[in-house]
C-alpha cells in the first residue's frame, strides 16, 4: 500500500499520550531549563562584574564594563551556541541522538562549574576565562537545540507532538524564572550576613570583598538541574525513527519501542534492508522537496531573534522609569543583583512564561502556523505602537502603558514564533537529516540573536554624541531602531508562508519517507534474472 509507514513508527504515531511521553519531556525539558538559566544568568551579574573589576577612584557612579568586554562576556556564549547547533546537529544524525545527546549534557555541566571557577591576576584574566569557559558553554548548549527537538518529535504521538516538543521548549521560561529567583535568594542571603553602604555613601565598602562568590555561586548553580537527570538520558533507548530509518536496523527499533509502550511490535526488517541512503543534504532531490522549508525555517528563526534579543535595547530603561531598577549610585553591589533578578522574575512571570504555555494548550489545536502569523501580527503591531508616538510613551505619566506594550510584545513573541520555530524544523524533514536542519535553523536563530542583541545595542545609541553611553559611538536612536524591528517581524510574518503545517501528520507523511520505504522495499523484493 503506497505511503503505508513501518509498524514500530506507527504505533509511536498512535500511541496514547502515557508516562514515557512525560519522562522524555522532564528529560528533556531539564536540558532546556539548564540552557535558559545559563544563558540568561548572566545578566544578572555583568553590573556586579563591573563594579568588581572595573572600579573607578572618584568616580560618581560605580564600575561597569567596557563595551567590548561587555559585548564579548554577554555574546560569547551566544557564538559558542551557534556553533555548537551547527556541529552536534550533524554529529546527532551520524552518531544517534543518545549517543551525542549525554556528551552535551557534560559539557554544559562541566562548564557552568568553570565558568564560576574563572580565576587570574587580573580583570583582564578573569574576563578572558570567563568568555572562554562561556564559549563552551554555549557550544554545549547549542547541541541541546537539535537534539532535544529531534528527540521529543521522535518519541512523541502525531496527535500531541507539537504540545510535547513546545513543552521541552517551555522549560526556557521555568530556567528564566529559577535564575531570577535564585539572584534573588543568594543576594539577599549575602546582603544580610556583609552589610555594605550604597555607592554613594561609601564607594569602596559598597562591594564587599565576598561579592566576587555571589556571581560565582550563581553561575555554577546552573549545572545542578542538568546532572539530575544526566543518568535517565543514557537509560533513554535510541529513537525508533533513527535506528529504523537511518541506522536501518527495525529489528531493533521494535524491540526498543515494544519495551516502551508495553505491546509487541512486528519489526518487518525487510521493509527497510537494504535502503538506499536516497538523497543528502546538499542534493537537488533535497533543494526540491525540502529548499523552501528550509528557507522558511532559518529566515524565520533568524528575524524573530533579532526581535527577541533586542529586548535589551529598552529593558533598563524601563525598569529604570517604573522603579524597579533605582540608580546604582543607591544600592550596594549585592543589592544591585537582587533588584536585576527581582525585574528579571517580574518580566518571567507576566509575560515569558504565560506565553510559552499557551502555545503548549494551542498548538495542536489551530495549529504551529495560525499560531507563528499571529505572533509575528502582533509583534508587529506592537512594535510599530511603541515606535511611532516614542515620545508619547517616555513620558512619566505614560510608562505603565509602555511596560504593558512592551509585555505584550513579548507574550506574543513566546505565543508565537519564538516557540513554533523550535518545533516545526523536528517535523518536516527526513530523519537522515532532521537533527541537522533543525540545528542549521537554530543556528539562523542565533545569528539573528547576536544582532539583535549586539547590533542593536550600538544601532539604538542616541543620535547626538553628547548623549551616547559611555564607550559607544552614536546611532539611529531607540525610535528608528524600533521601527526596524518592526518591519522586521513584518518579514517574519511573510516567510511564515514558505513553512508547511505539519498538525496531526506523521513525520514520515510530512519527509515523504514513508513513500521511499515502500519505493525500496518493492525494488528489493523484485527477481533479478540472472545472465
Amino acid at each position: 500500500m503506497p505511503g503505508e509507514n513501518l509498524k514500530v513508527l506507527n504505533a509511536l504515531d498512535v500511541a496514547k499520550t502515557q508516562w514515557y511521553h512525560f519522562t522524555a519531556i522532564i528529560i528533556a525539558g531539564m536540558g532546556f531549563f539548564t540552557d535558559a538559566y545559563d544563558l540568561f544568568c548572566i545578566s544578572l551579574v555583568t553590573k556586579m562584574l563591573g563594579r568588581i573589576y572595573y572600579h573607578v577612584d572618584g568616580s560618581p557612579k560605580p564600575g561597569t564594563l567596557p563595551p567590548n568586554v561587555s559585548a564579548a562576556v554577554n555574546g560569547v556564549a551566544l557564538c559558542g551556541t551557534l556553533a555548537g547547533q551547527l556541529f552536534f546537529g550533524w554529529l546527532g544524525d551520524k552518531m544517534g541522538r543518545k549517543k551525542v545527546y549525554g556528551i552535551t549534557l557534560m559539557l554544559m555541566c562541566l562548564c557552568s562549574v568553570a565558568s564560576g571557577l574563572s580565576l587570574g591576576r587580573s580583570a583582564k584574566a578573569v574576563m578572558a576565562t570567563l568568555c572562554f569557559f562561556r564559549f563552551w558553554l554555549g557550544f554545549g548548549i547549542g547541541g541541546d537545540y537539535p537534539l532535544s527537538a529531534t528527540i521529543m518529535s521522535e518519541y512523541a504521538n502525531k496527535k500531541t507532538r507539537g504540545a510535547f516538543i513546545a513543552a521541552v521548549f517551555a522549560m526556557q521560561g521555568f530556567g528564566i524564572l529559577a535564575g531570577g529567583i535564585f539572584g534573588m535568594i543568594i543576594s539577599t542571603a549575602f546582603d544580610a550576613q556583609f552589610k555594605a553602604p550604597a555607592y554613594e555613601v561609601d564607594p569602596i565598602a559598597s562591594t564587599v570583598p565576598q561579592a566576587d562568590y555571589v556571581w560565582r555561586i550563581i553561575l555554577m548553580v546552573g549545572a545542578v538541574p542538568a546532572l539530575l537527570t544526566f543518568y535517565w538520558r543514557l537509560k533513554m533507548p535510541e529513537t525508533a525513527r533513527y535506528t529504523a530509518l537511518v541506522a536501518n536496523n527495525a529489528k531493533q527499533a521494535a524491540s526498543d519501542m515494544s519495551k516502551v509502550l508495553q505491546v509487541d511490535i512486528e519489526a518487518e526488517q525487510h521493509r527497510v534492508a537494504p535502503q538506499k541512503q536516497s538523497y543528502g543534504l546538499f542534493s537537488k532531490e533535497f533543494l526540491r522537496r525540502h529548499g523552501l522549508h528550509l528557507l522558511g525555517t532559518t529566515s524565520t528563526w533568524f528575524l524573530l531573534d533579532i526581535a527577541f534579543y533586542s529586548q535589551n535595547l529598552f529593558q533598563k530603561d524601563i525598569f529604570s522609569a517604573i522603579g524597579w531598577i533605582p540608580a546604582a549610585k543607591t544600592m550596594n553591589a549585592v543589592q544591585e543583583v537582587f533588584t536585576i533578578a527581582r525585574a528579571q522574575t517580574l518580566i518571567a512571570l507576566c509575560s515569558t512564561v504565560p506565553g510559552y504555555w499557551v502555545t503548549v494548550a494551542l498548538i495542536d489545536v489551530i495549529g504551529r502556523f495560525a499560531i507563528q502569523i499571529i505572533g509575528f501580527f502582533f509583534m508587529t503591531v506592537f512594535m510599530f505602537a511603541l515606535a511611532f508616538p516614542y515620545h508619547h510613551w517616555t513620558q512619566p505619566d505614560n510608562r505603565i502603558g509602555f511596560v504593558v506594550m512592551y509585555s505584550l510584545t513579548f507574550f506574543f513573541a513566546n505565543f508565537g514564533p519564538n516557540a513554533t520555530t523550535f518545533v516545526v524544523p523536528a517535523e518536516i524533514f527526513p530523519a537522515r537529516l532532521r537533527s541537522t536542519c533543525h540545528g542549521i535553523s537554530a543556528a539562523s536563530g542565533k545569528l539573528g540573536a547576536i544582532i539583535g542583541a549586539f547590533g542593536f545595542l550600538y544601532l539604538a545609541q542616541n543620535q547626538d554624541p553628547k548623549k551616547t553611553d559611555a564607550g559607544y559611538p552614536p546611532g539611529i536612536g531607540v525610535k528608528n531602531s524600533l521601527i526596524v524591528l518592526g518591519v522586521v517581524n513584518l518579514l517574519g510574518l511573510l516567510f511564515t508562508f514558505l513553512v508547511p503545517e505539519s498538525k496531526g501528520k506523521s513525520l514520515e507523511e510530512m519527509s515523504g519517507e514513508n513513500q521511499e520505504i515502500n519505493e525500496e522495499a518493492a525494488d528489493s523484493n523484485k527477481t533479478v534474472p540472472v545472465a
